[in-house]
């Protein structure tokens, strides 16, 4: 969509993200090993207002971490880490969605073209569901 200087730009077309992780990454450098893409913004860039993850099978506590491309994936670098917490699942006990705070008070901001990439501590087979709601401009 085309821009006009000075006037404000709206979120334009609502979008939902997913990935899976399952592969651990210990490294959190610009070249990480195990991260999975899942965000590419659009033409004007987006606004993820909800991300969660959660875990198909039982933890005992993970580092998660979110990682920003601006140049097509090459260099990615941590912007956000977080601790999943240790959660039991089973077929009487549901996972418990870990909330990394976003919101539309609070959202991430991506620009135009940008790729958000999500990686976890350590191996976990049956993996972690990683959902991102937002908009692109």
């Amino acid at each position: 969509m085309p821009v006009t200087p000075n006037s404000i730009i709206t979120p334009q077309t609502p979008r939902a993200w997913t990935c899976v992780t399952s592969t651990g990454s210990g490294d959190i450098d610009d070249d990480p090993s195990n991260v999975v893409l899942l965000v590419t913004a659009g033409a004007n860039g987006a606004r993820i207002t909800g991300l969660k993850s959660i875990a198909r099978a039982t933890i005992s506590g993970m580092a998660a971490h979110l990682f920003l491309s601006l140049d097509g994936g090459t260099t990615k670098r941590l912007i956000r880490g977080a601790t999943l917490p240790a959660d039991t699942v089973s077929t009487a006990d549901a996972p418990s969605p870990y909330d990394w705070g976003l919101s539309e008070d609070n959202p991430l901001i991506l620009a135009a073209g940008a790729l958000l990439y999500v990686g976890q501590g350590v191996t976990l087979s049956a993996g972690i569901v990683h959902h991102a709601e937002g908009a692109d401009y």
